[in-house]
């Protein structure tokens, strides 16, 4: 059993250090809480809300200072953190990610596949792959961003690679209540894995954040829920072995399932076919 965390928290754009120094405050908040891991928002560290140049004047490479002070906020507090960023690579690219941090430094990074015509995503550069769950001492932590959730197949991907939970950075406009109302929720159900997902609260530029950031147990049940408004931090115990055992029965002999074995990939080949 570990002790996870979502944290809500309202960000300010290009203000990498402020924005910074809170992120460090929640980590604290939740250890003292117990927690040892804890997701943080989609572009917590840069604000979402971005141009093209704004963007390249606050990204920064991974592993880099930021992500140094993150090591050692988590080294104090005992913390595996998942923050979103802003990052630029060798050759000036900048991508939307989400860095898995602890004591020891960055453990994984992701680059958001999915990109939409919204905030700063309209002006990075894709990921390019779907990197298999992170192998740490507390269990298998993948990590999508945002947008990333509306389609099956990532989640699947990350899923059937034996991932125990996905850790979910979003910046979830205020029209997006399908998300925590159903897609959350299915995505964490038809996988069998655990979905901490943290959302911002307040605004940005004009644009509003829904907030409901949630924890979703992997029969889709709601762990816990924040509000739309309110600053807040989610906390969880979780059995990350229950994410192993895909065999459901729900009444012995007559009704079982089994979300892995039950598929038919035979049949879905049309899904990666680009025509």
């Amino acid at each position: 059993m570990i002790r996870v965390a979502a944290a809500q928290i309202a960000t300010r754009p290009l203000d990498p250090q402020a924005n910074l120094e809170k992120v460090i405050h929640w980590i604290e908040a939740a250890a003292a809480q117990g927690a040892q891991v804890a997701v943080f928002p989609e572009c917590a560290l840069t604000g979402y809300m971005l141009t093209a140049e704004e963007a390249a004047e606050v990204a920064e490479p991974i592993p880099g200072p930021r992500t140094d002070r993150l090591a050692d906020a988590c080294r104090k507090s005992g913390i595996l953190a998942v923050v979103g960023t802003i990052e630029k690579d060798e050759q000036g690219r900048c991508f939307n990610t989400a860095a898995m941090v602890d004591g020891t430094g960055v453990l994984g990074r992701y680059h958001k596949t999915h990109l939409l015509c919204l905030g700063v995503d309209r002006y990075l550069t894709p990921g390019e792959s779907l990197p298999g769950p992170v192998e740490t001492s507390l269990g298998r932590l993948a990590m999508l961003i945002c947008y990333d959730l509306r389609f099956p197949e990532p989640a699947r991907v990350l899923g059937l690679a034996g991932a125990q939970a996905i850790l979910f950075p979003t910046a979830w406009p205020q029209a997006a209540s399908l998300y925590p109302d159903y897609v959350a929720r299915t995505r964490a159900a038809e996988n069998g894995v655990f979905l901490i997902a943290a959302d911002h609260v307040g605004g940005e530029r004009g644009g509003r954040y829904l907030g409901r950031s949630l924890i979703v147990g992997p029969d889709g049940d709601v762990l816990a829920q924040a509000g739309q408004t309110e600053e807040a931090l989610l906390v969880a115990d979780v059995d990350l072995s229950r994410a192993d055992q895909k065999h459901r029965v729900f009444v012995l002999g007559e009704y079982e399932i089994d979300i892995h074995a039950d598929r038919r990939p035979d049949l879905y080949g049309r899904i990666v076919d680009p025509r």
